[in-house]
């Protein structure tokens, strides 16, 4: 189910002396099953861009194609339309309101009027997607520890069985073992064939995950490439506000110790693998001496 945004404007406040235009012409295309990330300083336009996505809001200019249908024209269903594209907010334990976890989980597919067998069978699906046991249905949510929240508002979604998740810094906020148990579930969600769309500020969360990277700055997409494309031309990223993963500037600096390795890794995996190379190759050069 590919995704394509055609010159899409939006202006908050159009008409009044408050008016601010958030997206200026911007096009893409996703393809089922791409795990994209979106990227860009603060105020560059994601947040905006993603309401868009499913609806929530309308273009001031512009279409958003879902299956090659503008999700605007008439007979369409924005309801329908949410439930291919599942919107997962920052914070996302916000979205979170029900007694127990189960009821959470079930709160979207039992606004779809399926049977409580069906409903059940969701749950449990959504909770096993996201790692959250059997044991923990039973609990409030609001007793899990953060990481455990952020997983029950993705489930919720998730039960609704998009075609697409969008997630917008759903590891916002977390310690670094919460932050590796939700994207590590995110990334199998994506794994199972789910079309993933990844809102973050951190580099290398991206780089490790994302196989392709939207860039927006004040409003416009100003690249799309593959992580190892956008990260490389430092000169750019810099002009637009974000760093590159901390990894390339370490190879850089190796580079100008007089390592022999490559400059254009973009995850720590990458480096490893280069930096044991090179340690190898030394060796062998100081044995054959």
């Amino acid at each position: 189910m590919p995704i394509e945004v055609r010159d899409l404007t939006h202006v908050y406040n159009k008409g009044s002396v408050s008016e601010a235009v958030a997206l200026s012409h911007v096009s893409f295309r996703i393809e089922d099953g791409e795990f994209v990330g979106l990227i860009g300083p603060t105020g560059s336009g994601k947040s905006t861009l993603i309401q868009h996505l499913n609806g929530l809001l309308k273009p001031t200019q512009g279409r958003v194609l879902i299956d090659g249908r503008d999700i605007w024209e008439k007979g369409m269903s924005l309801r329908e339309v949410r439930q291919k594209v599942g919107l997962v907010f920052q914070y996302a334990e916000q979205q979170v309101f029900e007694e127990t976890v189960w009821d959470d989980i079930a709160f979207g597919p039992k606004n779809l009027g399926l049977s409580p067998s069906e409903v059940d069978a969701r749950v449990k699906d959504a909770a096993a997607m996201v790692g959250l046991t059997p044991e923990l249905l039973r609990r409030s949510p609001f007793e899990l520890s953060g990481g455990q929240l952020r997983r029950v508002a993705i489930a919720g979604v998730v039960s609704m069985k998009p075609k697409v998740l969008v997630l917008d810094e759903p590891a916002a906020g977390l310690d670094p073992r919460g932050r590796d148990e939700v994207l590590t579930h995110v990334k199998r969600m994506h794994e199972s064939g789910m079309t993933v769309i990844l809102v973050s500020h951190n580099m290398e969360d991206v780089a490790r995950l994302c196989q392709r990277l939207l860039v927006l700055h004040n409003g416009s997409l100003v690249a799309d490439g593959t992580p190892r494309e956008i990260f490389s031309k430092a000169e750019f990223i810099s002009e637009v506000g974000l760093r590159a993963p901390d990894v390339v500037s370490l190879m850089e600096k190796l580079r100008e110790k007089g390592w022999s390795v490559r400059t254009d890794v973009v995850n720590v995996e990458e480096a490893f693998e280069e930096i044991v190379r090179e340690l190898k190759v030394s060796k062998g050069a100081s044995a054959a001496r």
